[in-house]
Formats: structure tokens, C-alpha cells, sequence
């Protein structure tokens, strides 16, 4: 939010190396989210379970973050940030490794949900982390970089987990992960700050802060602006052969492609939260809902339509940064021991998000076509610079 004008401080080793540690875990966390999907056909034929069966094993996933994440961390915060750091990726090494031995599909899925609670918890304790150990300058960066290892995971994590899983059983996808993990705690052990205390603070007064109307708006903003790219997202593999027509051997080149621009979109997000991020996003997410929308007019011209799509990928996480470190300014402002509890809550709106817009795209595919996906995404990209002005208005008001 306002941090302030860089001063252009330098990090030292020890924090340099704390990022590393914390972009690596979520690297680790989110190649083991993703890493099943493609492997799906290869687990329900192995598992004797129907497509539909296997893919609750990502939704699955995705809901145990949600509602998982904001319960766990409230009961754990007290407890200070290294034990619990360490605790929560041994839970998740073996959560992977008992999702590599599992030969039925509930044991499967217990390890998925299990392993799904420890990530987000460790997602929001590297987010709280970074933003206390941080020059305050540097917060913006270092964020977006910590979020960035999600989106090197979905380009290089899960695409090199599917290989190693289609080369020697989907067991071995898993075997990865675990292994991912075992790094990951060698360096959260060596860099991890190890004066970072626990809050103190009752159930009830943690979530408390969802009465405070600010919390409320900056919550609902992040889902409904990834809400609006999952709208089209969901279906790019139909657009790009269906509409589009490109052949299907080119798809994995493109959402390559696409990746890699939600990964500048990612380090963006940095540079816009480095000083007054709130009032540029008001006109991000109209410019977004724009680019949606002009989708349904160069969805007919091959070029045209794949520009448009790779465009949605460059603007889809620049929000992601303000609204995190946002959510983590107005606890401090409201309730300075719910700071986890804030921070938590920023994964369970992107995963609502996800959710929520994936959907709604499915309403809008089964109902009134493909063609309409773009302009009917840009209606909730519209909603989120509604909400975003008056988040404004509010910040400045106070």
C-alpha cells in the first residue's frame, strides 16, 4: 500500500536468501496443488475412479484452502513463526509422501486435504514473514516475487512433475513434491527468522475483523478480479482448438506462453504496490475488463484472438501484492494480533475466486456459448474497480 518511495536499500545475504527460501516454498506448494492435473486420466485408471472423481482431487484441494486456511491459522497463531514454518512442512512432506504410496482414492484424497491445510497456513506465515522482516521499500518486490513461485510452478513445476509422472507412474509426481519439500525445509531452517512471536489473541476476536467494512471490500476485490480471468481461463483449451482452431499440438506451446506473461504480471504487481497501489487499480481493473470484453470481437481472427488471450495473462495477478500486503495494513490498523488471521484470508478470496469464476464460465459456456466468455468476465472485472473506488475513498478518508 504506502510504502513509500523506494530508497533503493539493498537487501542483505540473510534476507536475500529468506526470499529464496519463501519463493521456493511456494514453488513447493503450489507444484503439489497443481501437479495432478495433468495426470488425471493416469489416476482414475489406476484408482478404478471417474474422471469426475479424480478432478475433485484438485477441487478438493482448492476447497481445503479456503475454508481450511482462516480456521487453522487462528488456532496456531500464537505460536511463533519458526516451529510452526517447520512444522507445517514436515506435515506437508509427509502428506506428499503418503499421497505417493496411496493405492485407494479416500486415502488419496485425506492426503490431498491434509497436505492442502499446511499449504495454505505456510503460504500466509511466508506473506507475514516477508512483510515484518522486509525494508519497508522492499515489501512490494519481495511479495511478488514470493508469488511468483506459484506461477513458476504452474509453468515449469507441474509440467515437469506431469513428465516424471507420465514417465514412471503418477506415484512418482508425488515423490517430486516431497522431494521439493525436503529442500524447502533445509532452507526455511537456515533462514528463517527465529524471533518472529506468535500473536495472542481469542477465536472470537480474530474474526471479528470481518465486521470492519474495509476488510470486507478488500477481501471480495481480489476474488472477483480472478474471478473475471477464470470466466475465459477455464476454457482456453476449447477457445484456442474450438474457436480459434489452432491444432491441438500447439495448446501446451500457449499456455507456455501465457504463463510466462503471468509471470511479468506477477513482478508488476510489485511495482504497482510500491506506491499508492490501491488508486492505480482502479483503473487496472477497468482497463482488464476492457481487455475481456474486446475478446468477443477478435475471438473470430486467429492473431487477434491469441494476442487477446495472452494479454488477459499479463494483467491477471497485478492486484496481487497491494491487496495482500493491504489486508495485512488494515489488521494492523484495526487488530495488530490478527495480522496472520488478515494475512490468510487473501489465499481463500483468490481460491473463492477461482472457484466462483470457473463457474460461472461453465453457466456461461453451457447456456449462451464459448464466444461470450470475454465480455461476460469483463462484467466482473467491472465490479472490482467498483469495489476498488470505494476501498479508495475510504483509504483516503481515514
Amino acid at each position: 500500500m504506502g510504502m513509500g518511495k523506494s530508497t533503493g536499500v539493498p537487501l542483505s545475504i540473510q534476507q536475500k536468501l529468506l526470499v529464496f527460501a519463501l519463493v521456493l516454498l511456494t514453488f513447493a506448494t503450489g507444484t503439489s496443488e497443481f501437479v495432478i492435473v495433468g495426470l488425471l486420466s493416469n489416476v482414475a485408471s489406476d484408482l478404478e475412479v471417474t474422471i469426475s472423481a479424480a478432478g475433485a482431487l484438485v477441487s478438493g484441494f482448492a476447497f481445503a484452502v479456503a475454508v481450511g486456511t482462516p480456521i487453522v491459522t487462528v488456532l496456531v497463531s500464537r505460536y511463533p513463526a519458526y516451529p510452526l514454518m517447520l512444522t507445517c512442512m514436515l506435515i506437508f512432506i509427509a502428506g506428499n509422501i503418503t499421497s505417493a504410496l496411496s493405492s485407494v482414492y479416500p486415502l488419496l484424497m485425506g492426503a490431498r486435504v491434509v497436505t492442502a491445510v499446511a499449504c495454505g497456513l505456510m503460504q500466509t506465515i511466508a506473506m507475514t514473514v516477508a512483510s515484518e522482516t522486509m525494508p519497508a521499500e522492499k515489501r512490494g518486490t519481495v511479495v511478488s516475487l514470493i508469488f511468483a513461485g506459484f506461477t513458476i510452478a504452474s509453468v515449469l513445476g507441474v509440467p515437469l512433475g506431469t513428465w516424471i509422472g507420465q514417465a514412471g507412474g503418477w506415484n512418482m509426481a508425488f515423490w517430486f513434491t516431497a522431494c521439493l519439500g525436503v529442500v524447502a525445509l533445509a532452507m526455511l531452517s537456515i533462514t528463517l527468522p527465529r524471533n518472529l512471536k506468535g500473536t495472542q489473541n481469542s477465536f472470537k476476536s480474530q474474526f471479528e475483523l470481518l465486521t470492519q467494512s474495509r476488510i470486507v471490500l478488500a477481501f471480495f476485490v481480489p476474488t472477483l478480479t480472478i474471478a473475471a480471468t477464470y470466466v475465459v481461463y477455464t476454457y482456453i483449451t476449447p477457445l484456442l482448438e474450438n474457436v480459434l482452431l489452432f491444432p491441438a499440438r500447439y495448446t501446451s506451446l500457449i499456455l507456455l506462453i501465457y504463463g510466462v506473461a503471468s509471470i511479468i504480471s506477477t513482478l508488476l504487481a510489485g511495482k504497482i504496490a510500491i506506491r499508492n497501489g490501491l488508486s492505480k487499480l482502479r483503473f487496472v481493473f477497468i482497463i482488464q475488463a476492457i481487455i475481456l470484453a474486446s475478446l468477443y470481437f477478435t475471438i473470430h481472427f486467429a492473431v487477434l484472438g491469441l494476442i487477446n488471450i495472452l494479454i488477459i495473462g499479463l494483467v491477471v495477478y497485478l492486484f496481487n501484492v497491494t491487496f495482500q500486503l493491504y489486508l495485512i495494513d488494515l489488521a494492523s490498523e484495526y487488530s495488530p494480533a490478527a495480522k496472520v488471521f488478515a494475512a490468510s484470508l487473501f489465499p481463500v478470496s483468490v481460491n473463492l475466486g477461482i472457484a466462483a469464476g470457473s463457474a460461472f464460465g461453465g453457466l456461461v459456456v453451457t447456456n449462451i456459448g464459448l464466444l461470450h466468455t470475454g465480455w461476460m468476465g469483463s462484467v466482473l472485472a467491472l465490479a472490482a474497480s467498483i469495489l476498488t473506488f470505494i476501498s479508495y475513498r475510504f483509504y483516503r478518508a481515514k
